[in-house]
């Protein structure tokens, strides 16, 4: 069912306090709308009594009938009709009010479940995001915020008047005749327990159905997402027959969850009949021995009916109600995990004045049960200092640019940034302060200006022309139908390797950081547009701290110095010259490029 809080759940400072309790997660989503709830409650309530006095303003016309079954018919009915009236008139003005508010928060209560819900994913670790389908995460987070109105409106719209309902139906019947009242609120009592306990014996189903359906549109999201790949392999069918694996189960999950419904609703009609021909049978009895009057007999067929409607409402509304909890409960259980990396309790800002970067005693690997990446590494890079990293696929060079990102945390040791080690200042002000144009860079399916400018938001359009002029870009974003508004689509799908690359090459010299990381940074540029680049990237360079990670090592031959990575350690460093000098390590991988890169593991002599 829903999950007990975990007080020992790490958060990050800026993300909101959500409770891991499903019940709890829900107060707090609605908490901002008390004044709404409690307006709502009170028109619900409204609109439930002008619907169940309906029978006893029947009573009212029928005792009227009975009384006067011949003369001035007028008066007799005067009372009774303009009560029913002003119930007929209560009950449209009330139901519409709620109705309105309804209008009013219902909006707003998802947008704010979204958000919040958002703000917290937004804290989570790479490893985090790197274990889920992206499309599964929007999904979950837009199911749970439906699911948290649609909760609220089975609260405030179905439960409670269905409460009102019974709590004033029993009331009138026994003040018809106590055996006849009784007789209805044991079975309301009864009838009420049953479709619980039935209800929350589905929730389990309704879960385990949500977290398939969510899987499911995962699948969906990356199979659509590799369409372009499918068709290279000519594995169209193949893809649709995989899909298919999981679309089955979830028609199986689907027809487990349906079925056991269907057993409630044969509970619930049983039951609705046995009430309808007992109140009946009953009522006829008591009217027989005249121990009530026709209005009573009228209002207590009537009122059978009501309940025996709002009964079998109850039982649909508590089986739906259980599937949002369910749905509520995947979504916190998906999203509302502990921060692997958080900023220290009053933690500071970076402030980075020369760009010194220092690895002391660092140990580090991926997974507890992992063998090591690091064993006591200990690096230093001087202010200024242009570095490259180079070694087989594996060796460590993307793991220690990682850990300057702090996308991960050592397990012992300091990385110190002008001597501050960087996990005690704020993750915001160090990802300011640092800059990395990665291998494969992703865009935003926003506009070539939006995706340049999110380097410094306050940028005028000719930075960002300047920029894009500077990475090479210019001249293939003005040939493009709406140049610089052009939109990119999906994490850049509509632009080539080589045009994301120049965007993101782009980005980050308009973003101007003091430290710049770069991973096969130009990898996917012709040898002429590359050559181009490097020379405005040199420019660019400046007097920043530069690490760059290479396969293809004539494009770090020109920098100061050069870290040689075998196996999580590093086993030369130097200048081009000077390695090549010594016939080691580096001049093994110097000698054994294929085509200007490095092979991607050693080749056996």
């Amino acid at each position: 069912m829903s999950k007990k809080p975990s007080p020992s759940l790490q958060r990050a400072a800026s993300a909101p306090f959500l409770p891991t309790h499903t019940f709890s997660f829900i107060v707090y989503c609605v908490s901002k709308f008390r004044g709404l709830v409690l307006l709502m409650l009170l028109m619900e309530t409204g609109q439930a009594l002008g619907n169940i006095l309906v029978p006893y303003a029947i009573k009212a016309v029928m005792d009227a009938v009975a009384q006067h079954p011949v003369g001035p018919l007028l008066e007799a009915f005067k009372l009774p009709l303009l009560i029913l009236l002003g119930i007929t008139l209560g009950e449209v003005l009330f139901s519409r009010a709620s109705g309105a508010l309804l209008i009013i928060m219902g909006p707003r209560l998802r947008q704010r479940t979204n958000q919040l819900l958002f703000a917290y994913l937004q804290q989570h670790s790479p490893r985090y995001f790197g274990s889920h389908f992206a499309g599964a995460l929007a999904h979950r987070i837009s199911e749970t915020a439906i699911s948290v109105n649609h909760t609220t409106w089975s609260v405030l719209c179905d439960f409670w008047p269905i409460a009102i309902t019974f709590a004033v139906s029993i009331t009138l019947l026994l003040q018809a005749n106590s055996g006849l009242g009784l007789f209805v609120a044991a079975w309301v009592f009864l009838y009420v327990l049953c479709s619980y306990w039935l209800a929350t014996r589905c929730q389990p189903y309704a879960q385990n159905y949500a977290a398939t359906r969510s899987l499911v549109n995962g699948k969906i999201v990356d199979a659509v997402t590799n369409i372009l790949n499918a068709k290279l392999f000519a594995r169209l069918d193949f893809e649709r027959d995989y899909l298919n694996g999981f679309l089955e189960a979830e028609v199986q999950q689907g027809r487990k969850t349906f079925w056991y419904m269907e057993r409630v609703r044969w509970f619930q009609f049983i039951a609705a009949a046995m009430l309808k021909i007992g109140t009946i049978v009953y009522a006829l009895q008591l009217w027989d021995a005249g121990i009530i009057s026709v209005g009573e007999f009228s209002m207590s067929t009537g009122l059978a009916l009501l309940i025996i409607g709002d009964a079998r409402n109850l039982t649909r509304r508590f089986l739906e109600f259980f599937e949002y909890i369910g749905n509520v409960a995947n979504g916190i259980d998906t999203i509302v995990k502990s921060h692997e990396i958080i900023d220290v309790p009053e933690a500071q800002p970076l402030v980075v004045t020369r760009g010194r970067i220092e690895f002391r005693q660092v140990n580090f690997r991926y997974e507890e049960q992992a063998a090591p990446v690091f064993t006591n590494l200990n690096v230093v890079i001087e202010p200024g200092q242009r570095v490259g990293l180079v070694g087989f696929s594996g060796s460590g060079k993307s793991t220690f640019v990682s850990l300057i990102l702090r996308n991960y945390q050592p397990q012992s040791g300091q990385i110190l940034i002008d001597g501050q080690d960087i996990t005690q200042v704020t993750q915001d002000s160090l990802h300011q302060q640092v800059s990395l144009i990665p291998q494969d860079p992703s865009l935003f399916h926003r506009s070539l200006k939006e995706n340049i400018g999110y380097g410094r938001l306050d940028v005028s359009a000719a930075e960002i022309q300047a920029a894009a002029a500077m990475a090479h870009a210019d001249s293939f974003i003005q040939s493009m139908p709406q140049g610089y508004d052009s939109l990119v689509g999906e994490r850049g799908v509509k632009l080539s390797g080589g045009q994301r690359q120049r965007i993101a090459i782009a980005r980050v010299m308009l973003k101007d950081a003091p430290i710049l990381l770069l991973d096969e940074a130009t990898s996917s540029l012709d040898s002429l547009t590359e050559k181009t680049i490097q020379e405005n990237l040199d420019n660019a360079m400046g007097k920043k701290t530069v690490i760059a990670i290479a396969h293809r090592l004539s494009t770090i031959a020109h920098l100061d110095r050069i870290l040689v990575f075998d196996q999580g350690r590093i086993v030369e460093e130097g200048s081009h010259q000077a390695l090549l000098t010594q016939q080691g390590f580096y001049y093994r991988l110097w000698s054994m490029q294929a085509g200007g890169f490095l092979p991607e593991e050693q080749l056996v002599d």
